[in-house]
């Protein structure tokens, strides 16, 4: 076969002219998959539905008098709290244990997929969390100097973030803004309520605002561990805007990583895909991500718009963080060649 035809590994490594973003959408899912033997000291990673048990919250609602059975979603029970107009005090409580809990949850030392995506990214690239824990922020922190990162916003808040509005500026909660070194003010947490607003909350708006922007020049938006909760239709609805009509995006690609069945996930994200443009992957080794780490815009151009053969350049197994590091560093140096691509 023809070269033309075919795009390869050294091809791909030496490509970087793609100029449009690769966003990706975290939900729990995600963290659940890249921790599932816990936090560095063995802290598990709650879900939904079975985060009252392992937060804590079962002490506080008792003395409440409030009934939760084994294995209730946390969802339901706090929003027909905050429905009914629940005493404020409860509310804070359960907020604040919340907050303790993520707070001290720590990466663990070993490479991890947190590590491999922040790094499988580029500056122009976005990842946006509904995430409240801090394994984000710790993954771009530890690999700052490998490489050039990319953007990151909260959608719902973060344990780990503080902001300050007047200089637009964010870092870790516990840090002063770079302009004014006041202390940062922290970022509060959105809790599962069906009405959400993403507006009222400074901070919140403005990283909803960042989230937009980049969906409307998107190429590859990949969702990644994130089930579009009932809960959170306004959510889906802001992103479905930004979006836009799935029948002007004839040629960008969507991707699901996650261990559902193809069939449910098709159908719940059928307002991004358009007609046969989508992938599912089972994890993130399978994804675009995994397969052509920072050139997934580069790969999916030649293989989508091209239609050539694609090669796949997945970062190797089993490294440890440095070496892991490494790869991607040596990676990431054809980017800051002139003649790259």
């Amino acid at each position: 076969m023809s070269d033309r035809y075919e795009y390869s590994s050294e091809e791909e490594v030496r490509d970087t002219t793609a100029q449009r973003p690769h966003v990706v959408i975290l939900g729990a899912g995600a963290t659940l998959a890249s921790f599932p033997e816990g936090d560095r000291n063995g802290a598990k990673l709650p879900l939904m539905n079975n985060l009252i048990e392992v937060v804590g919250l079962s002490p506080i609602l008792r003395r409440y008098g409030i009934s939760a059975p084994p294995g209730a979603n946390f969802e339901d029970i706090y929003s027909e709290l905050y429905q009914l107009g629940a005493d404020a005090k409860v509310l804070r409580e359960i907020e604040a244990q919340i907050e303790g809990y993520f707070s001290a949850l720590q990466l663990p030392d070993h490479a991890t997929i947190y590590d491999k995506l922040v790094l499988s990214l580029r500056e122009k690239d976005l990842i946006a969390t509904f995430n409240w824990d801090p394994f984000l922020y710790q993954a771009c922190y530890r690999n700052r100097q490998v490489a050039r990162l990319p953007h990151v916003v909260y959608l719902h808040g973060s344990v780990a973030i503080g902001y300050c509005m007047e200089h637009r500026k964010k870092g870790s909660r516990l840090g002063q803004c770079s302009v004014c070194h006041e202390p940062l003010t922290r970022s509060r947490l959105l809790y599962p309520i069906a009405d959400k607003n993403y507006t009222s909350d400074p901070f919140i708006s403005a990283e909803w605002s960042g989230l937009k922007a980049y969906l409307r020049d998107a190429f590859v938006l990949t969702f990644f561990g994130y089930g579009a909760p009932t809960s959170d239709a306004a959510a889906i609805a802001l992103m479905k805007g930004a979006w836009g009509d799935v029948e002007q995006r004839e040629l960008e690609q969507t991707e699901i990583v996650d261990i559902k069945e193809e069939d449910e996930l098709t159908k719940s994200w059928e307002p991004f895909i358009h007609t046969h443009h989508y992938d599912i992957a089972r994890s993130f080794d399978e994804s675009w991500l995994g397969k052509h780490p920072r050139r997934t815009i580069e790969a999916a151009c030649q293989q989508i718009l091209e239609a050539k053969f694609i090669d796949e350049n997945p970062a190797p197994q089993g490294l440890a963080l440095l070496d892991l590091q490494k790869w991607y560093q040596e990676l990431a140096a054809f980017e800051d060649q002139p003649e790259a691509g």
